[in-house]
């Protein structure tokens, strides 16, 4: 059996301009029926994405390319055949989008740590085993450090999981931050958060402008590759001064920078929440349109700042009408 493949191929040591990914091709014997099922989990244990069948990508790396090789000379002893190879282009997709599907992959192993992470934390309130409880709990421990090594672009769901880890260890998920004691210390401030905005990102980002500092700048940034600044604060991201706590989202805890209380705000974080973490806790009916309205958004604006303005704009006029009917 003969698998070929038209591609280009790199300088030794110095990666061509635009090759952001690695594929592996490859083509299986019929026997033994559980050869297939093997090489599924060991791709799905590399964190592989999977574009048509028997086509598999991962971010372009040595680790990456090691992984791949060893798996196709298991393909080959199996009497199977394959190939790996560079691509710019992964089947006509822009690499924001074929980010998105490794991003999908990682919030849904995450969604299954963070729904057993809140039964666990019931539990503690109830009358569960402390020693069980420490012992499931390092158990998920594990399958949350495995997550992570395989998220390649830093999943929005990992916030909601590490958030909870901290709580039911009773220890901050991050340094402890500092609150500023007024509005006025954060003005003049760069935001950081991370790129490819999404709701919980553009709601903070639209606090920010419209209730701490109406010139605020922002920074969209590779979370792997950050180094933290002075002078910048850092928002729904993995050890930001502002992100995740416990079962609150990135918004709901800066809606607490706030002075006083504020029943449309309150009323616009519910929301927010809701569409965010998507466990339905609050059950407004104006949740479901809003999700609709903000995936559009995110779909047809590439840009950052455009999906904030964008989403910003949809936030005033959801507040306003929330001070309406007060």
């Amino acid at each position: 059996m003969t698998l070929s493949m038209s591609h280009r191929k790199s300088s030794p040591g110095k990666r061509q301009r635009g090759f952001g990914w690695l594929l592996l091709v490859h083509q299986l014997p019929p026997k033994p029926a559980y050869l297939r099922v093997k090489i599924w989990r060991r791709l799905q244990s590399l964190g592989a994405i999977v574009l048509r069948n028997s086509v598999y990508v991962l971010p372009h790396g040595e680790q990456a390319r090691e992984d791949f090789q060893w798996l196709l000379q298991e393909i080959r002893r199996a009497g199977g055949d394959g190939l790996v190879c560079e691509a710019e282009l992964v089947d006509g997709l822009r690499d924001d989008e074929v980010r998105a599907l490794f991003d999908a992959a990682r919030d849904s192993e995450y969604a299954e740590l963070t729904k057993e992470l809140r039964t666990m934390n019931a539990a503690r309130k109830g009358k569960a085993k402390s020693q069980d409880l420490t012992a499931k709990l390092e158990r998920l421990r594990q399958r949350f450090d495995t997550v992570v090594a395989r998220d390649f672009f830093g999943a929005t769901g990992r916030l909601s999981s590490e958030a909870l880890f901290a709580e039911l260890a009773r220890q901050p998920a991050a340094p402890l931050r500092q609150p500023a004691r007024t509005l006025a210390a954060l003005k003049s401030k760069t935001w950081v958060t991370r790129r490819g905005v999404q709701v919980d990102r553009i709601a903070c980002a639209w606090l920010i402008r419209r209730f701490v500092d109406p010139r605020a700048t922002f920074k969209f940034v590779d979370e792997k590759s950050y180094r933290h600044k002075i002078g910048e604060l850092r928002f729904d991201m993995f050890e930001g001064e502002y992100t995740h706590e416990g079962e609150r989202c990135s918004f709901e805890v800066m809606a607490e920078l706030l002075p006083g209380a504020d029943p449309a705000l309150r009323a616009v974080a519910q929301i927010v929440h809701d569409v965010d973490l998507k466990d339905n806790k609050f059950g407004r009916e104006e949740t479901a349109g809003i999700a609709h309205v903000m995936a559009g958004i995110c779909a047809s604006q590439k840009r950052d700042m455009d999906r904030i303005a964008r989403g910003g704009a949809m936030l005033d006029d959801i507040y306003e009408r929330f001070r309406q009917r007060r």
